[in-house]
């Protein structure tokens, strides 16, 4: 099911399956500097649209109505057990494209911290689907010689931000060892 929805509708379904919420108490988490808005931002528009797939497809339900301030009532959505299945299987597969990296994966990170659950399988994940893309960069990088100064700079910046990416999931694999009820033991992790 997860397949023929958004990010954006992921991305409502993560916050209504955190807690039970109507249109625009989620608009104004999602907006640009909200506290998902800064990593993914949605239009309170898009939001509303998002809710109205996401009910159509039963991964949320209206649970009730909140007193608006001023204006309408508002609709509360809770997130359906199948919309709670999709949502886990979504934020448990790692992002294939570089150029989604910063946005999508680290959305997902933050997702999954959010939900209370454990973004190990997440990072393992991320980081085995970036293993072999850094050795084919870094042959890339190699091979592109003065005669193709632009790609040269992509395949350097590419191989630049793709390396970061795996310091920070080596980091927060590495810091899972602290914390409060670990083993004290780092996770294992696939050898380079």
């Amino acid at each position: 099911m997860s397949g023929t929805l958004t990010t954006n509708d992921l991305t409502v379904l993560a916050l209504v399956a955190e807690r039970s919420s109507h249109g625009w108490a989620l608009a104004a988490k999602l907006a640009r500097g909200g506290e998902i808005g800064q990593i993914w931002s949605i239009s309170r528009p898009i939001v509303y649209h998002a809710l109205d797939r996401l009910e159509r497809a039963g991964l949320v339900r209206a649970a009730g109505l909140e007193r608006g301030g001023r204006g309408p009532h508002r609709v509360v959505y809770v997130a359906t057990e199948e919309g709670k299945t999709a949502l886990v299987d979504w934020l448990a597969r790692p992002v294939e494209h570089v150029r989604d990296i910063r946005s999508l994966f680290l959305l997902k990170v933050v997702l999954t911290e959010r939900a209370g659950a454990d973004p190990e399988p997440l990072l393992v994940a991320q980081r085995a689907v970036l293993m072999p893309f850094v050795a084919w960069l870094e042959a890339q990088a190699d091979e592109t010689g003065p005669e193709l100064p632009g790609e040269a700079a992509v395949a350097a910046f590419r191989l630049e931000m793709t390396t970061a990416v795996l310091c920070f999931i080596d980091r927060k694999l590495d810091a899972r060892a602290t914390w409060p009820g670990s083993s004290g033991s780092a996770p294992q992790r696939p050898v380079d």
